[in-house]
């Protein structure tokens, strides 16, 4: 059974940096690409916003680019997202997961609440 568990939210004022964590048990991440996506409140879909590939190239959504880092520990089978200049309009619930296809199923953690405000 695969799990995800995010990690490293709260609360943070703008300008600030927050780091969050992805675990993943069950499948090893290391031969696959992991993305990070976001929901924000009163949205229903999740906004992709960064993607690692299997050897380590990273993309970003042009709302983050300049600003998260993506990076991955494949050892500790986690990946990782970095946000610094956080502005109000980062506030999400954060999510990771492989690309749709790569697992079978839906194996989706709780998220970590990231909320910017002053």
């Amino acid at each position: 059974q695969v799990q995800v568990v995010e990690s490293g939210g709260g609360l943070v004022q703008p300008g600030g940096s927050l780091k969050l964590s992805c675990a993943v048990s069950g499948s090893m991440i290391s031969s696959y690409g992991m993305n990070w996506y976001r929901r924000a409140p009163g949205k229903t879909h999740r906004e992709l916003v960064a993607a690692i590939t299997s050897g380590g190239d990273a993309n970003y959504s042009e709302a983050v680019k300049g600003r998260f880092t993506i990076s991955r520990d494949n050892a500790k089978n986690t990946v990782y997202l970095q946000m610094n200049s956080l502005s109000p309009e980062d506030t999400a619930v954060y999510y990771c997961n492989p690309p749709p296809g790569v697992w079978k199923d839906d194996y989706w953690g709780q998220g970590t609440q990231v909320t910017v405000s002053s």
